[in-house]
């Protein structure tokens, strides 16, 4: 066996801040009413070859929660908890768009966006603009689904900041 090959590049990613003086409780709330947690049981359809699954996540909400974590919670280590969230905000129809042209692209599908309330009680949602996370796979395809996550990632987070 032949020893492993490793590569590096260094990237250029685009970071997106958007900061509201608006409660993160309510920006949590508004958030999560408007982009639906992904259901388990579709992930298990499309698997299956559900066509119809396929056309509910083409036809339906451009973007879902997969997963959502409290980061915030985890500095209770320190005796500062925080309020602070991570979630994985996607659609597997669209990450497949992707990944059927350059398998690699997974790695940023679910994207991931950070909501936290910052010393000053702001409200402030952070994230890698997706065309930039996307656009080193040197692809079309790829790049193209990157841009049109670009806008239905702010414009959602920006209707929850409002």
């Amino acid at each position: 066996m032949g020893e492993p090959t490793v590569t590096r590049r260094t990237l250029q990613i685009e970071h997106i801040k958007i900061e509201t003086p608006k409660r993160f409780a309510d920006v949590e709330a508004a958030l999560e009413s408007n982009v639906p947690k992904l259901d388990p049981a579709v992930i298990k359809m499309l698997a299956a070859g559900d066509a119809k699954a396929t056309a509910k996540l083409e036809q339906g909400h451009p973007l879902f929660i997969f997963l959502k974590r409290d980061h915030g919670v985890l500095l209770q280590i320190v005796g500062h908890p925080r309020k602070a969230l991570q979630y994985d905000i996607g659609n597997p129809h669209t990450a497949s768009k992707m990944t059927r042209h350059q398998l690699q692209a997974g790695l940023y599908a679910p994207l991931r966006v950070i909501l936290y309330e910052d010393d000053k009680g702001d409200t402030v949602a952070e994230y890698d603009r997706p065309s930039s996370l996307f656009g080193q796979f040197g692809d079309e395809a790829v790049s193209a689904v990157g841009r049109e996550l670009d806008d239905a990632l702010e414009n959602t987070l920006r209707r929850a900041m409002e």
